[in-house]
């Protein structure tokens, strides 16, 4: 089957994949655009999987101030390489991140943050997980996707771990 280069640049542009990564989801996909992104996403999950015990011990502290100054947050994302720590996607990614914690407002990182007293006060736990853990989050960029999806996405293009280490915003006048 004859996979068309308008179809593998939709994918790449949709999952953020390598062109060669797209091409081979669509061959395998019988070029389905939605089975091939399923296959890439499930690609990016099994290869963070496997790199989680790798250490960081390299990344980036991105920033970001809201028009008006009233919003400030900073976010340390740490990777295994200071190559990839210094590659433009891997900037990208950390401000972008900075830009969700500003509008999103998350408490914590990851579910295992949360005090489990807290969790336990609430009726959907699901529903209050998406809502104060940034892992769990819509991505402010694609409502489609959560944070950790996206976190997937890019150690599976990098093939290297990426973690999202913290982060602080500040509000002006807030607590």
């Amino acid at each position: 089957m004859e996979i068309k280069a308008e179809i593998v640049k939709k994918l790449r542009d949709a999952t953020g994949a390598g062109m060669m990564d797209a091409k081979q989801a669509l061959a395998e996909s019988g070029g389905d655009f939605e089975k091939a992104a399923d296959i890439l996403k499930a690609r990016g999950a099994t290869i963070a999987a496997k790199k989680t015990e790798r250490a960081t011990t390299n990344g980036v502290i991105a920033a970001y101030v809201h028009a008006g100054s009233k919003i400030g947050t900073l976010v340390e994302v740490l990777v295994e390489t200071d190559f990839v720590a210094r590659n433009e996607r891997f900037i990208t990614f950390a401000r972008e991140l900075a830009i969700h914690v500003a509008g999103m407002n998350p408490k914590y990182v990851s579910p295992e943050e949360v005090p489990a007293e807290e969790l336990a006060e609430q009726e959907n736990k699901e529903a209050y997980l998406a809502e104060v853990v940034l892992m769990k989050q819509p991505f402010v960029k694609d409502q489609g996707r959560t944070v950790e999806d996206v976190l997937h996405e890019q150690i599976g293009h990098f093939k290297e771990n990426i973690k999202i280490s913290r982060f602080v915003r500040m509000e002006l006048g807030g607590s």
